[in-house]
């Protein structure tokens, strides 16, 4: 409650729209800040970057306290299809073919880690 009142009390001093935390009432969870891989095949580029610039891009996007720090990595499910630009591959193309790596994104999921 102190910390709400705080919090509220310094919304006021700043000319800003007062916030109140009330700790009983529950409401969304906060999961982090995140980006979106898919639709256009613009992170397909990210491959192409010779070292070492392509591993200081990737820190500046997921290497925890640096650069932007993104907790959450959202990526487009392949389905072959070319429904839009730079659609990415299946993973499998039958019951019995699974291939994570015929795409762009389990690179990319996997440098995210």
């Amino acid at each position: 409650a102190a910390a709400a009142a705080c919090a509220a009390a310094a919304g006021c001093l700043a000319g800003g729209t007062p916030l109140t935390i009330d700790t009983r009432r529950v409401g969304q969870t906060f999961d982090g800040i995140g980006g979106l891989s898919g639709g256009g095949a613009t992170s397909r580029l990210l491959v192409d970057y010779p070292e070492p610039q392509r591993s200081q891009i990737l820190d500046y996007m997921f290497k925890p306290n640096y650069g932007a720090s993104l907790h959450i990595l959202k990526v487009e499910i392949g389905g072959d299809s070319q429904s839009t630009d730079g659609v990415e591959s299946s993973h499998m193309h039958s019951a019995d073919d699974l291939d994570y790596h015929r795409g762009y994104e389990w690179w990319l999921l996997s440098e995210a880690k």
